[in-house]
């Protein structure tokens, strides 16, 4: 990952950072990459997702998936047991590959209705083999292979922790097993069998993605100016210190699109919290250019715009046309019309004051796209350290869980209780 943070700086952007306070914050970088560096070495909770590339083991990863050639592949989890892996598949162009983390039921019916079960493998995905969500979906689709008359448990591969329902019915059924690892929160997981299983099923290279994730690890240097990934934590948290609450993530590459997604929740979970930590927004370049930039250009000036793009990409030529107008399009090309929409746009905010930063990569390939996946994470990591939170949990979300467990009746929680405190002021 390259990083340019020029439209970040303070002589550009309204909101932006001082190279002198850069170099001051430079001292706390450089400080806590020998924490993250202890850390990754003592496999601490959470530190331990940034020895990934080391610990896991990609050939256990395609034994676990060689008696399948699925036509599908449909993972069944939700928030990092699913992104990371949408992820992967998306960025390197693999069709074929579905997820179930939702529980909207026209979502879950229509796409059972959709798939050839008959030749999808089901990749169940959740460490603790107890999240409602995704238990809730296995079953639904167990039922669904059973009315079609395909055995269920010949056609699933299960990635759970060493202990829980989906550890004792994997057992059970002698089903393929992957590990979750241990220490490493779910939103951090994309380097483990959590992210890489759907990709091994269809036949992808996951060790040249691991590849890239030890390349990033290779890159964490005591500096934000000499390494990419703390360059890029180290500007979002100023920029937040000075008003940027939002952090519009823009890939300019569809197959990238899933990893803002992805992104997102790494974002937020991972850093919302005791008041602190951007919002993440989504969009896609250039599509969003005609829905969302009118915002990010002339709204409040309370934005980072994070802007990425690979180097390489295929390409397609655009026909010569008789019409005048058009004449200037003639003779180019798809990927060089959208990267010239991505230097407008970037050129665009910088002028109206608006800081945004600039990220690339070589080419959407499984070694660029590990070494993105593993640099964002760390820059994550770097922010949450500045910031003083605890970067690894998301206390926010177990009470969510909680209340709904209540309401369906798994148990008492004073959560669940919560909900029958909501004012109600309804106008019909």
């Amino acid at each position: 990952m390259n990083v340019d943070f020029g439209n970040a700086l303070a002589s550009e952007a309204t909101l932006g950072v001082s190279e002198a306070s850069l170099e001051r914050l430079d001292e706390r970088v450089a400080a806590i990459h020998d924490r993250i560096e202890t850390g990754i070495e003592d496999r601490e909770f959470g530190y331990a997702s940034l020895a990934l590339p080391d610990d896991t083991d990609p050939e256990a990863i395609e034994a676990a998936v060689d008696d399948f050639d699925p036509d599908a592949v449909l993972t069944v989890g939700i928030g990092g047991s699913a992104l990371g892996a949408e992820t992967i598949t998306a960025a390197l162009g693999v069709d074929g590959h579905y997820t179930l983390d939702n529980v909207d039921p026209a979502r879950t019916r229509g796409l059972l209705d959709e798939l050839p079960l008959e030749s999808t493998l089901v990749n169940v995905v959740s460490k603790s083999g107890t999240t409602a969500e995704t238990l809730a979906n296995f079953l639904v689709v167990r039922e669904a292979m059973a009315r079609a008359g395909v055995e269920w448990a010949d056609r699933t591969v299960v990635t759970t922790g060493e202990s829980g329902p989906l550890r004792e019915l994997a057992d059970e059924h002698d089903l393929p097993t992957c590990p979750v690892p241990d220490g490493v929160p779910g939103r951090f997981s994309v380097l483990s069998p959590v992210g890489l299983v759907p990709a091994a099923a269809f036949g992808c290279d996951i060790e040249s993605v691991l590849d890239g994730g030890a390349a990033g690890r290779a890159s964490l240097e005591p500096s934000l100016f000499e390494c990419p990934a703390y360059a890029y934590g180290a500007v979002a948290y100023a920029l937040e210190g000075r008003g940027a609450t939002t952090n519009a993530f823009v890939p300019y590459a569809e197959a990238l699109e899933p990893l803002a997604e992805w992104f997102a929740q790494l974002w937020a979970e991972s850093l919302g919290k005791d008041g602190l930590g951007q919002t993440p927004v989504r969009a896609l370049g250039a599509t969003d250019q005609h829905s969302q930039l009118q915002l990010y250009r002339a709204g409040r000036t309370d934005k980072l715009v994070t802007l990425l793009r690979p180097h390489e990409r295929v390409d397609v030529p655009i026909p010569e046309t008789g019409v005048e107008s058009l004449s200037y399009l003639g003779g180019a090309t798809l990927g060089e019309l959208l990267d010239a929409e991505f230097e407008a746009t970037e050129a665009s905010l910088a002028a109206a004051g608006q800081a945004n930063v600039r990220l690339e990569i070589d080419r959407l390939d499984g070694e660029s796209v590990g070494r993105l996946l593993y640099e964002l994470e760390a820059a994550c990591i770097l922010v949450g350290e500045l910031s003083g939170v605890e970067t690894f949990t998301q206390p926010a979300v177990e009470w969510g869980k909680r209340a709904a467990r209540g309401l369906l009746g798994g148990g008492s929680f004073e959560e669940a209780e919560a909900v029958d405190d909501k004012t109600v002021r309804r106008v019909e």
